[in-house]
């Protein structure tokens, strides 16, 4: 088999995490971690040392061998491929680097609104990102099956806010003083954004991508006005272009809003043509499952901060989750990705939990 082209694909063993996604019936909950492929795996930090990062996320070997790394320790129910939201801004010809102990950085970010005319306009997706498209075909190949591999991208006004920022931020106040001061030019880089992440996510399914996942990170930042101006329309437009164009090709595969501390957006974002949308931990179970009215599956949403806990404790704290949410409709996961000093055997632990707690559930229906 040639493991550069996307067909011939090994038939896929575990469908749980897709079924769960359509709010079909499963055995157990199916269970993922944002991050998972991540440098609290010493595998991971040891295979990263020394590389720059984002010449590892345009090797497709590298992010193929990063992606599969947690599958072999944990029986994960999907993997997701490894690589970065900000290979878009990058595609549309912006500088970013990755500085040790800062995080990504624009060394030239976006200013004013005259500074629209240095992105690329038209953005040769294959052309700039086409590298990822082949991380996910050998990855597709080289997973034997085992899982469904998830793409993803980062939401427009997240990108917006790095590309204007330079790089994280506590405030955003650069980016969001261009909503206030100039919403037409937002409006227009956003609808930028929009255009390339919709080849970019196709692009992605073409590949080999069986799920796919849109991260708006920095949702909450905006207050309920804003996210219904600046985010949830693009987030919308998204779902709708991509499930329309993938329908001519008699393609369908479910696609995930994580639209983190948007709380206030949880109606809104259950009514945008994602199948799934994912939540962070503030958010109850209970609350999310009556605030949605059964029109979506849920993804989430346990503190990541409770890996920290003993093991029995996450156990517990797993049983008390999946009791609010309930086994159908519904994929197991963090509230936000894992961070750097958790430790591995804690991980392994949650997966476990969820596994083993959903199934006993199940048994008792």
């Amino acid at each position: 088999v040639e493991t550069n082209l996307p067909k011939d694909f090994p038939q896929l063993k575990n469908d749980t995490f897709l079924r769960a996604a359509r709010g079909e019936e499963t055995e157990h909950v199916p269970v993922w971690c944002m991050r998972q492929a991540g440098r609290y795996l010493p595998e991971f930090r040891e295979f990263r040392a020394g590389k720059d990062f984002f010449d590892t996320c345009r090797s497709p070997e590298a992010c193929c061998e990063l992606t599969l790394q947690p599958l072999r320790r944990f029986p994960f129910d999907a993997a997701i491929i490894f690589s970065d939201i900000l290979v878009v801004p990058q595609a549309m010809g912006m500088d970013v680097q990755m500085v040790a102990g800062k995080g990504p950085t624009f060394p030239e970010p976006l200013k004013e609104p005259e500074d629209l005319q240095r992105l690329q306009v038209k953005v040769d997706v294959e052309k700039e990102l086409g590298y990822v498209f082949k991380a996910i075909t050998l990855t597709r190949h080289k997973i034997e099956g085992k899982v469904p591999l998830i793409g993803f991208t980062g939401a427009p006004w997240t990108l917006m806010s790095y590309m204007i920022e330079g790089g994280g931020s506590n405030t955003h106040s650069k980016a969001k003083r261009w909503l206030y001061r100039h919403p037409e030019a937002s409006h227009m880089l956003l609808k930028m954004l929009t255009d390339v992440v919709v080849e970019y996510l196709l692009g992605q399914v073409a590949a080999g991508a069986q799920a796919l996942q849109v991260f708006e990170s920095h949702a909450g930042i905006l207050g309920p006005v804003q996210f219904k101006d600046f985010s949830l329309p693009y987030l919308r437009d998204i779902a709708r272009r991509v499930k329309d164009k993938l329908k001519e090709k008699g393609q369908d595969v479910p696609m995930i809003v994580f639209a983190k501390d948007a709380h206030y957006g949880l109606e809104d974002l259950s009514q945008s043509y994602y199948e799934v949308v994912g939540l962070d931990w503030t958010i109850d179970p209970r609350s999310a499952r009556e605030r949605t009215g059964g029109r979506v599956s849920l993804q989430g949403n346990m503190d990541p901060c409770a890996l920290y806990s003993p093991k029995e404790c996450i156990s517990d704290i797993v049983r008390k989750m999946l009791e609010g949410f309930g086994t159908r409709g519904y994929i197991a996961n963090l509230g936000h990705g894992l961070y750097p000093d958790m430790d591995p055997e804690n991980v392994g632990t949650f997966v476990e939990a969820v596994h083993q707690h959903s199934i006993q559930m199940n048994k008792q229906v």
